[in-house]
């Protein structure tokens, strides 16, 4: 098995303060495969290290998602629970410590202490991405990021010949080479139909919701239901085979709509989660744009800045890619409904696209929207909808 090690950091000007995440993967024999930095806005500095680990490791998997990695870092907080030898107790810290977690099988990782002296890698990094922020630049590095590592039989970009789990900030030039739909007849395609959940509050209100949980109001559980009832007698995109759902409730609830209606069951996949807003979670863009003016912007303005104490739409797109490849490897020339959230959807249609992740800002995606998209062997991705809502009326 091949090792990877991982040294990671954070940083916190004033703890909390302006925040930045760094990280590295090298090989056994010491040499830099990856770097990674980012800023995070306003955040504590063990929200910092926690958002470094969750980098490195990301990055790690993207390499080789089979290697054994070890995490070397100065924090011992992160190092020991992470081990599993003292509790993760701070309600900022619990939803990150499960993200780390979920990246690769807990087999596979490895958790060690060293002193600040060997980390300063890590820690540069950092700084150099808090630096890059206070001058209103998004820091960008030296070593380019590693591709992700396809799945055997994974399928490819249709834009790019990429694999489909990579992330992949433009579209490509190379249009000669592009696989395009009106390609013979390929047999039948792997069919995604991604229904966003219905209505919750915070829908109603038009706040930022990510990874926290409310349920569907009224109104989205007779979305849900009107939904279910089309899918149930859709003979265009239909019969659906398997249903999976974000574990989130409002997804997992409309999801179950769907379910009832067509007599399958429901399967969780958290790589269809939501982003992770962080603290804009609850908020309302006024709000957010009065507490967090600087880092709203940047965050509306790339997908490789967080929102403050959140997650890139580029660590997003590589997740939901991964995501969405296990579905095509699972449940090959099947019709899959997965019910999830906005930002998934229109990562996936992205990618499908061949689009620049920045397009996310210019999609409309409604309550209980039925986007479609088919996968063939050959690697063409066909977008057959977006942001159907005849269904509501």
């Amino acid at each position: 098995m091949r090792t990877l090690i991982v040294e990671a950091d954070g940083a916190s000007r004033g703890n909390p303060g302006a925040a930045s995440y760094g990280a590295l993967v090298r090989d056994a024999a010491g040499e830099v495969l990856a770097e990674v930095a980012g800023a995070l806005g306003t955040a504590s500095n063990n929200v910092a290290e926690y958002r470094g680990l969750i980098a490195g490791l990301e990055a790690a998997a993207a390499i080789d998602p089979a290697a054994r990695v070890e995490v070397r870092m100065d924090s011992k907080l992160v190092v020991e629970q992470m081990s599993g030898r003292w509790q993760v107790k701070h309600p900022d810290l619990k939803p990150l410590a499960d993200r780390a977690r979920g990246v690769l099988p807990p087999e596979q990782v490895g958790y060690a202490w060293i002193p600040r002296s060997q980390n300063k890698h890590a820690d540069r990094l950092a700084n150099q991405a808090l630096d890059a922020a206070a001058k209103g630049q998004v820091w960008q590095p030296r070593t380019p990021p590693p591709p992700a590592a396809a799945p055997t039989g994974a399928s490819t970009s249709a834009a790019t010949g990429a694999p489909t789990g990579a992330s992949t900030g433009a579209a490509s030039t190379d249009t000669a080479s592009a696989k395009v739909a009106w390609s013979p007849d390929l047999g039948r395609p792997t069919r995604l139909l991604l229904l966003r959940h219905g209505v919750t509050p915070l829908t109603v209100q038009k706040r930022f919701a990510g990874i926290g949980d409310p349920e569907l109001i009224d109104a989205g559980r007779e979305q849900a239901r009107r939904a279910a009832e089309r899918l149930r007698n859709d003979e265009r995109y239909g019969p659906i085979d398997v249903i999976v759902a974000s574990p989130l409730r409002r997804a997992t609830a409309t999801a179950e709509a769907v379910a009832k209606a067509v007599g399958l069951d429901v399967l969780p996949e958290p790589g269809f989660l939501e982003l992770d807003f962080g603290r804009l979670e609850g908020l309302s863009f006024a709000e957010a744009n009065d507490q967090y003016p600087a880092e709203l912007a940047a965050f509306l303005g790339s997908p490789d800045v967080a929102p403050p104490g959140g997650e890139t739409v580029t660590a997003l797109a590589r997740r939901v890619g991964e995501a969405r490849d296990r579905m095509l490897a699972r449940y090959p020339r099947q019709t899959v409904l997965v019910a999830t959230h906005v930002t998934p959807i229109k990562a996936l249609v992205c990618q499908a696209l061949g689009a620049p992740l920045t397009a996310v800002n210019r999609m409309e995606l409604s309550p209980a929207s039925l986007t479609v998209i088919d996968f063939y062997n050959d690697g063409l991705a066909n977008v057959r909808c977006v942001n159907d809502v005849s269904h509501l009326g």
